[in-house]
């Protein structure tokens, strides 16, 4: 049994990182309660989008290249959306297992051939990736510390060129979707070519007895459209897994919270118990020595 003074250490020591995790969590909460209003504010504006692109493309006679199917798909590149910082549970973990997961089922020749590249966002995703045998064409460490529309655009400028030139066939994003704050969607969604039921699906209120004129013509207006189509596309992605990633953050540090709670009372009740048989053998040794005095 250890001694009373390695048990008032250990319940220190857990006491202050309960306070550590407390603070994280309430940090969290704070970031969570912004990502979640920055999201509310974007899906609206990326719905109205999806609807206003899907209607030119309806009405659009020509082809545009972001539209159009390969006719052999060689390259293929994957968009993987981690975080810069870890103590938030499995949420990295649970999607980097996903993305292998659909790299080893569908795209495993690609992956044997060296013709299946990523581009890693977070310095996790970049840290497991990095270390595996994957082809890390783009890296974004310290993608985190500022949350900006102009970095989204940045990367899809350059995927978007590199589609366009033939270099990558199909590309693909995967992230956390945020549900709620104890769970996260994993996506893996088609970002390039762009697929046009996609676009008029369901989801897209596009009525058939309305006619729009467009000024110049609905080719152009596309080709305008289209690529902030996919930075949207790529922002809204960003916002899900940031909000995500607090909520995973949140409750990994509420569940640490609780554990140091229940190791501390624990602990507490060996020291107590320890402090007792402390106490119960002094009393002993003091009766036999008066004993022992009494006898003599």
């Amino acid at each position: 049994m250890a001694n009373l003074r390695d048990i008032r250490n250990r319940i220190e020591s857990i006491k202050n990182t309960q306070q550590i995790t407390r603070a994280m969590k309430m940090v969290a909460a704070a970031k969570l309660r912004k990502a979640q209003d920055r999201i509310i504010e974007t899906r609206p504006y990326a719905s109205k989008m999806k609807e206003v692109v899907g209607r030119l493309v309806k009405n659009s006679a020509g082809e545009n290249v972001l539209l159009e199917e390969p006719e052999s798909t060689d390259k293929v590149l994957f968009i993987i959306v981690g975080s810069d910082r870890g103590l938030c549970g499995a949420f990295n973990n649970n999607l980097f297992k996903k993305a292998e997961k659909t790299i080893n089922e569908e795209y495993s020749e690609y992956q044997e051939h060296g013709n299946l590249s990523l581009i890693c966002i977070g310095r996790q995703a970049t840290k497991h990736f990095g270390k595996r045998d994957y082809k890390v064409e783009a890296k974004y460490p310290g993608f985190w510390d500022e949350i900006e529309f102009y970095k989204a655009t940045e990367i899809m400028k350059m995927v978007i060129e590199d589609f366009k030139s033939g270099t990558f066939d199909e590309i693909k994003l995967v992230y956390n979707e945020f549900k709620s704050v104890i769970s996260q969607n994993r996506l893996v969604e088609s970002v390039l070519p762009i697929d046009p039921v996609s676009l008029i699906g369901e989801d897209t209120d596009i009525s058939a007895d309305t006619e729009y004129i467009y000024e110049p013509d609905a080719d152009s207006i596309l080709e305008k459209l289209l690529p902030l189509h996919l930075n949207l596309q790529l922002w809204k992605a960003i916002l899900e897994s940031n909000a995500a990633e607090q909520g995973a953050r949140m409750t990994a540090m509420d569940n640490a919270t609780e554990n140091a709670q229940e190791m501390k009372e624990d602990l507490q009740l060996e020291y107590n118990r320890a402090r007792q048989s402390a106490i119960t053998t002094e009393i002993s040794e003091i009766i036999s020595g008066a004993q022992a005095l009494e006898e003599a």
